[in-house]
């Protein structure tokens, strides 16, 4: 039987002579054991492989596996440091990982605790640069279908870089001159190095929470790839991508391009060429105004002059030339026309007459009040007034009301006849 050679809680040799200490190790303090001398012995060391496996945690903790054509190591890296990395790490690339060995007693394995990770070249950066700005494209944050119009006169620029750099006093200076009258927001913003990508996110979604700002300035001036990678974090790129403010970017020099370029509605070569894209120039629009009131008043003089000209047809026409013969004339049609009613209305009333007698002597025919003429009268019913037709309608004592040509007469049945 082998017996636990250690202390598990000392990681002291035990005493062969201690018949206490004489017993068979758990695989816990097997585990603590290797633990505590693997931790103790090895200082803080230095590792260069090709990450594969990797996974980025919901907590925001990095897991993956360094490899060589030998051998591979698992490593961690805890969220409060891989929030400072200042690219994405991604499969296949090689890193420099800076680390303490520890064991994570649960699965009984060793692993490097990541301190610092970094690319091994600017060839290692060029891919992640690649990789990023190909998986972008495919999901189509480069479309032009996506960019939006630049604010042709905006009131407030918000810019978002150092306070400290070049780019902007360059961009103040230029838009003071160009357009004294817009007013310039700058956000202070980490450009490189540790948590320089979250802060520009950071500075993106104030401007668009703030929501006066017009036009949104982001970058810096120039630098090596490492210095500019900040721009090229995905976190970025998507931020510019779902402001709704335009975005100019403006990073580095004109050789340079990063991820936030190719996002941004619109490109500028540095800070100072972004400035002169975000205004237009006083004098520029001083000779705009010129133009367009130029061009207003020559169409007015167009206008005033085809009025005179229409004015002087008038003038020489016949009808003002000779107005009271023209007047003449249409009152002698104003005659001819009053004939041709009255005669039309003449004729129209003739037949119209012709028409009422001949229907007025039809009705008179058919009126009852013709039979009177002949001698007969009406014979109504008493109360109903009901016509009567028939002897057989009456009984003895009825009374009936007889009319006449000229008046009426009540009547009692005294007998009636068939």
């Amino acid at each position: 039987m082998t017996l636990c050679p250690y202390d598990p809680m000392t990681l002291r040799p035990y005493d062969p002579m201690n018949s206490y200490l004489q017993r068979p190790c758990t695989v816990s303090e097997i585990t603590r054991q290797i633990k505590g001398l693997l931790e103790t012995n090895l200082p803080t060391l230095w590792v260069q492989g090709e990450i594969s496996n990797f996974t980025r945690h919901s907590s925001g903790h990095l897991y993956f596996t360094l490899k060589d054509e030998y051998s591979q190591l698992r490593c961690v890296m805890w969220r409060e440091r891989s929030q400072r990395l200042f690219f994405t790490p991604q499969g296949g690339m090689k890193v420099l990982a800076q680390g303490d060995i520890t064991v994570y007693e649960r699965a009984g394995q060793y692993q490097l605790s990541v301190r610092q990770l970094q690319p091994a070249g600017i060839g290692e950066l060029e891919l992640a640069f690649e990789q990023l700005k190909q998986r972008l494209r495919t999901e189509g944050l480069f479309d032009e279908e996506h960019k939006r119009p630049l604010p042709e006169f905006p009131q407030i620029v918000g810019v978002v870089t150092s306070p400290t750099g070049a780019a902007i006093r360059d961009i103040s200076q230029i838009i003071g001159r160009r357009a004294p009258w817009v007013q310039v927001i700058l956000r202070p913003t980490l450009v490189q190095g540790e948590g320089a990508a979250a802060d520009i996110v950071q500075a993106i979604d104030e401007f668009n929470r703030y929501g006066e700002v017009n036009l949104l300035i982001v970058g810096r001036g120039g630098g090596s790839l490492e210095e500019l990678w900040a721009f090229n974090e995905e976190i970025v790129a998507r931020a510019i991508y779902r402001s709704r403010i335009p975005v100019i970017s403006a990073v580095g020099h004109e050789v340079d391009f990063t991820i936030a370029d190719f996002v941004a509605d619109r490109r500028a070569p540095t800070p100072s060429a972004a400035a002169e894209l975000a205004v237009r120039e006083k004098n520029e629009l001083q000779n705009l105004i010129h133009l367009l009131q130029q061009r207003a008043t020559d169409s007015l003089l167009r206008d005033i002059k085809d009025a005179q000209t229409k004015v002087d047809m008038l003038v020489s026409s016949y009808a003002l030339q000779r107005f009271e013969d023209s007047l003449d004339q249409q009152l002698q049609r104003v005659d001819e026309l009053s004939n041709t009613l009255v005669k039309g209305l003449d004729r129209v009333m003739v037949g119209k007459i012709s028409s009422f007698r001949e229907i007025a002597g039809k009705l008179s025919a058919l009126s009852p009040l013709s039979a009177f003429q002949r001698g007969f009268c009406v014979c109504q019913k008493l109360p109903e007034m009901t016509v009567i037709k028939e002897s057989t309608a009456l009984k003895v004592d009825d009374l009936v009301k007889l009319r006449f040509k000229t008046g009426s007469a009540l009547c009692g049945v005294e007998s009636i006849e068939e």
